[in-house]
């Protein structure tokens, strides 16, 4: 691989060559990739990988797409081995052509799908026929980005023309926007993932698929929740989460999944997060329960299938934001991130601006240890009135923001 940054594109302004990305040139990449050539198939890197290594983001996962069926996929692999240890073939999602190639000595792990074509699909599940045709499989995707193909050279295939999207940083459907959508509703919502994840949004927000988007919303009734809440959550942690998610609002496609949810606390709570500051240094104490509390849906952790925990934490901060415990108080109780959520959240609903102070309050409660325990009131005090009494003291404590002693406090009897 010899290309370099600088020839790149080719002179039509299409994305001819990825580089030299450190996971294409990955020594077990590079091995598997060249045994699927050696057995006379085709293989390439696809979606994300290309267009995150355009984009300079870093690259976590590499999707491969191949002319070779499930069970010569499971072959090569499992004909390949480095240091006499055997690479494994996990059939992850064989009835989608998905196979799985585990490097030994904790070389990675690599997703290799045959080409496809979408048989049938009711807008949420499909049914997939292979193909031996590179065409056919760039078709089926959702968006002009996610379907860059680059072999084991870094050479690109762009098959739809995704090359003008891609230097515009545009988010657009391949083909009709609602033929795509369609094939999977969720598409619906993988479309401002996008749009916030890549700061799309800045450039504008392609006027068919929004419109394809608003249409069709109705569409995402059908889809499940967890699929709809793993979207959202991705989504909605993004630094550029308010203004899509507005986006969302106005079309109506939010309303759809979170009834009465509204951006705007979001957008405040985002802007107060944004003036956090430690040591000099911007860092966004941001928060997905948080963030999903302040949309203002009072069944948000249902609607999207959210952990036991999230739950708990959306709760927790939507209480705490409509009552009055002081900053200490809530660093004491909850511990520093989660009592500044609380704030944060407070702030934001309340119209009240950022305050610096509030948070060497919520550091000192954060630190604070009370001093008595059950031991310190036995045996004279036992049962019920020593939970009484012990929690007594500690609002006395509390209230006095932990200057009291223990001596002191006992002295309170």
């Amino acid at each position: 691989m010899t290309n370099n940054a600088g020839s790149l594109w080719g002179a039509d302004g299409t994305l001819r060559h990825v580089g030299e990305p450190s996971w294409l040139t990955n020594d077990f990449l590079q091995t598997l990739m060249k045994a699927f050539e050696d057995a006379g198939f085709q293989i390439y890197a696809v979606g994300g990988c290309v267009r995150d290594t355009i984009f300079n983001r870093h690259v976590s996962d590499v999707d491969l797409s191949t002319d070779a069926l499930p069970e010569d996929t499971t072959r090569i692999i499992e004909s390949l081995e480095f240091r006499r240890e055997a690479w494994k073939a996990i059939p992850t999602g064989v009835e989608h052509g998905t196979i799985t190639a585990v490097a030994p000595y904790g070389g990675g792990t690599f997703e290799i799908t045959t080409y496809r074509t979408d048989a049938q699909t009711d807008g949420r599940h499909a049914t997939v026929a292979f193909s031996k045709n590179i065409e056919d499989d760039a078709m089926r995707r959702d968006f002009t980005i996610n379907a860059f193909y680059a072999d084991r050279e870094g050479r690109v295939r762009d098959i739809v023309g995704g090359s003008t999207d891609l230097a515009a940083r545009m988010v657009r459907f391949i083909g009709d926007p609602v033929e795509r959508i369609q094939e999977d509703y969720l598409r619906i919502l993988r479309f401002f993932r996008f749009i916030a994840t890549l700061g799309t949004y800045k450039n504008g927000i392609d006027r068919d698929g929004l419109a394809a988007c608003a249409m069709l919303a109705d569409g995402l009734k059908g889809v499940s929740r967890e699929r709809i809440g793993a979207e959202m959550t991705r989504l909605i942690a993004d630094p550029d989460a308010a203004p899509v998610l507005g986006a969302m609002e106005q079309s109506g496609v939010l309303l759809r999944i979170l009834p009465g949810a509204s951006v705007l606390t979001l957008a405040r709570l985002i802007d107060l997060e944004e003036q956090y500051l430690i040591e000099g240094r911007m860092i966004p104490p941001s928060d997905v329960a948080t963030r999903l509390a302040a949309l203002g849906c009072e069944d948000v952790a249902d609607r999207l299938r959210l952990s036991k925990a999230d739950a708990r934490k959306v709760e927790l901060v939507k209480l705490e934001a409509g009552k009055t415990t002081p900053p200490h108080e809530l660093g004491y109780r909850y511990g520093y991130w989660t009592a500044v959520h609380c704030l944060l959240l407070r702030w934001a609903s309340l119209l009240q601006p950022f305050d610096e102070a509030a948070l060497e309050d919520i550091r000192l409660g954060a630190e604070a240890t009370f001093p008595i325990v059950a031991a310190d009131l036995m045996p004279a005090i036992s049962g019920k009135a020593l939970g009484d009494k012990l929690k007594q003291l500690e609002a006395l404590w509390i209230e006095a923001r932990f200057s009291v002693s223990k001596e002191e406090l006992l002295k309170k009897l």
